[in-house]
């Protein structure tokens, strides 16, 4: 195992495991699933959905063609991991404006949505002597970035004349792909026409399919020259139905740093929203919403695994510690693991079942456990 900087020697007391393993896995059926031709571009923001950017970006070198990061500083630290391999690094957002001439510089890709941020981008590289690398991308329904439709033409013939700016993509992103099937496929469709309006050079990518496209619409995207997955990347489908041949990444554990006996009637953290109704016996984990763990478990029916049992969640989560209930194993020790997220013995707690606790998705559950939390590689 690999400890993260600073981890010293001392065992954590919150930690993630990473399983590098099963990311190539799930990388690899990605790409198969992506069909020959087609390319992957594995996306790595907002520190690879919690996993850690440099170590996810090294796993997968020998297996991505490309890596999807949000703004100039995650393309750097892309590029210082990829071990010097030619891989593409697009920054899917716009770029702040003083982000465009470094991007340029660092021969990163940019995504555009209008005229006049090609013509920065052709000042920035006129003024280095270089080229601006640049993906079009195109509103069909997202309403986050991107031209309208009818306007696609005139984006791109703004690249064309530009001489320092090559049209090195044309992309889109679905809105509601593990949602809305008629909407998505009526989508596709309209992404296809648009590009063969286009007439792309060869050698210009096609981009579409997220996780939920490339899982729920592989056959219908044909011609794709990339796929852009992330969530499944890290093993988690957003079809539910199709989960069965991803296998999870992160394995979130903490440990008990207390047991103690308390009597019916005791009121059990802030609020005093749960008071035991029996004897019980409580155990403190080193864990909190400081740590990424969901203040809005409280009272959702939550648990945690300790020896292979569910061990329910008591009262709300604080900052630094939670508390559950332990009265129904044999015994609990100070410092005995808990997994608050993945498999022990024959249960498991799934980063879906999180997200469907605490109302919010899977994404923003990966995504929100804070530095704290160490990171572990294996």
């Amino acid at each position: 195992m690999i400890s993260s900087p600073g981890s010293g020697d001392l065992p954590p007391r919150c930690w993630a495991e990473i399983d590098l393993g099963a990311l190539r896995h799930n990388a690899r059926w990605c790409r198969d699933l992506a069909g020959p031709g087609c390319g992957v571009m594995a996306i790595v923001k907002a520190d690879a959905y919690g996993h850690g950017l440099p170590e996810v970006v090294a796993a997968l070198s020998e297996i991505a063609d490309w890596f999807g990061v949000a703004n100039l500083r995650e393309a750097r630290r892309a590029r210082a991991a990829s071990g010097g391999r030619e891989q593409g690094i697009l920054v899917l957002g716009p770029a702040a404006p003083e982000e465009v001439e470094p991007l340029v510089d660092g021969g990163f890709s940019g995504a555009v949505s209008l005229p006049e941020e090609v013509a920065a981008y052709e000042a920035a590289a006129a003024r280095l002597g270089a080229i601006a690398r640049l993906h079009v991308v195109i509103d069909t329904g997202m309403g986050r970035m991107g031209c309208l439709p009818d306007h696609a033409a005139e984006l791109v013939a703004a690249i064309r004349r530009s001489p320092h700016c090559r049209l090195e993509g044309i992309a889109s992103h679905f809105p509601s792909a593990d949602e809305d099937r008629a909407f998505t496929l009526d989508q596709i469709a309209r992404f296809h026409a648009i590009v063969r309006s286009l007439a792309p050079e060869e050698g210009c990518h096609v981009h579409l399919g997220n996780s939920a496209g490339l899982i729920g619409y592989h056959e219908e995207m044909a011609g794709m020259t990339l796929a852009r997955p992330g969530l499944a990347l890290y093993g988690i489908s957003p079809l539910p139905d199709m989960q069965t041949d991803l296998r999870p990444v992160m394995t979130l554990k903490s440990r008990v740093t207390l047991v103690r006996d308390v009597p019916a009637g005791t009121g059990i953290s802030y609020g005093r929203t749960f008071v035991t109704s029996r004897a019980t016996r409580v155990a403190t984990l080193a864990v909190g919403y400081g740590d990424g763990y969901p203040r809005h478990l409280s009272h959702s029916g939550a648990s945690v695994l300790i020896q292979g049992r569910r061990c329910p969640l008591l009262g709300r989560v604080t900052m630094d510690q939670i508390l559950v209930d332990v009265t129904d194993l044999p015994s609990v020790s100070r410092g005995e693991e808990a997994v608050l997220m993945g498999k022990q013995g024959g249960e498991q707690i799934t980063t879906a079942e999180i997200a469907e606790r605490a109302d919010t998705i899977p994404w923003e559950i990966l995504t929100g456990i804070t530095s704290r939390v160490q990171r572990v590689h294996r």
